[in-house]
């Protein structure tokens, strides 16, 4: 893998002092996440079916000297999607070339990158879900049998050009495989899907980057901060990096069990890895609404939060914790929900959280 094909935009030339702080910061907040990105199949913790398969994907591809089958990457943000990809170019020796659905509005923006790749290289589309529906038709094509049609000029005059695309390798990320089209699916050889962390699995992500970090975290520590990171590696990193500033400041730079809880209450994160918001909802669920059930966008309009935040950023983790219910009427909390607030749930309110019959 190049170097040059993952540097940030700024060309580096200025100095600290000529750079605004709020950019400093920045990039030293992308430093540190590059840090901690592993850089082989070795490196990476957890995952282990998806890494044996990719494993064998990649070997394959190697000893036939020919590029791999284009790779999509399913599941929940911060499980290593990107890191994974960035992997997948350094087995290859390969060049990757970065960017997103979202930035791919127009078929020509696809068309001058597709055109720029040599041989071998990965181009990595994150959210490819979030595609431009032009540039999605035109990737069908180059996926394919590597080449596009460009047309020039408009109206009757208008002619088609096929030009030619270097064999590469699409490794395409999504956090909804469902919004992606049956055609786009169908031309991905192998689809691995993320799933969440263990806490034994998530521990090791926190010693790992604690040694990268060289913070001193104790055993028990490490178990902790495991423990509230909500089965995702991103959230145990940040929430490593945070015990980090604590400890430094108010304490002796030990991240010990005593120093964990307090750092945590500080940043707002309970025992069970809720954050303010999530627990706000959960508030207004339960006193506001009785427990509901009641409708996302009411639900959305009492905390102060757009519908789509409450549904995508707060709800999985809800659900998935035994929380929250989504059933046809709307939202409602579970008895544990009302437990986790300290409050006694009424005797016809709250539903089991194992209950098949009012989940959508």
């Amino acid at each position: 893998m190049h170097d040059d094909d993952r540097t940030d935009p700024a060309d580096g030339s200025g100095t600290a002092s000529d750079v605004p702080l709020s950019a400093v910061a920045q990039t030293g907040e992308r430093e540190v996440e590059t840090a901690l990105r592993p850089r082989t199949l070795g490196d990476f913790v957890g995952q282990p079916r998806v890494r044996e398969q990719l494993e064998l994907v990649l070997h394959s591809a190697r000893r036939r000297g020919v590029p791999p089958d284009h790779v999509l990457l399913s599941g929940p943000p911060g499980l290593g999607k990107t890191s994974m990809a960035m992997i997948i170019a350094a087995e290859l020796d390969s060049a990757i070339r970065i960017t997103s659905g979202p930035a791919l509005e127009r078929a020509g923006d696809l068309a001058a990158m597709l055109s720029n790749l040599t041989e071998g290289d990965v181009l990595f589309i994150d959210e490819i879900h979030r595609i431009a529906r032009p540039a999605e038709e035109m990737l069908y094509l180059a996926m394919e049998d590597f080449r596009v049609d460009v047309v020039v000029g408009k109206g009757p005059g208008a002619t088609s050009i096929p030009l030619e695309v270097a064999p590469f390798t699409l490794v395409g990320a999504t956090t909804r495989s469902g919004a992606l089209t049956g055609p786009l699916r169908d031309r991905f050889g192998f689809t691995g899907q993320m799933e969440f962390y263990s806490p034994e699995e998530l521990e090791q992500v926190v010693w790992r980057s604690a040694e990268i970090l060289g913070i001193v975290v104790d055993a028990e520590g490490g178990a902790e901060i495991a423990r509230r990171s909500r089965g995702t590696p991103r959230i145990a990193n940040r929430l490593l990096r945070r015990v980090r500033d604590y400890a430094e400041v108010r304490a002796d730079g030990r991240a010990s069990l005593p120093v964990v809880r307090a750092a945590l209450a500080v940043y707002d994160v309970d025992e069970l890895g809720l954050d303010r918001l999530d627990r706000a909802v959960l508030d207004a669920l339960v006193r506001s609404f009785g427990g509901g059930p009641v409708g996302v966008s009411t639900l959305a309009v009492a905390v102060g939060e757009e519908p789509t935040t409450v549904e995508e950023v707060c709800e999985p983790y809800l659900v998935r914790a035994g929380m929250l219910a989504r059933t046809p009427r709307g939202r409602v909390a579970t008895s544990l929900a009302w437990e986790h607030l300290g409050l006694a749930p009424p005797s016809a309110g709250g539903v089991d959280p194992v209950s098949p019959t009012l989940f959508d």
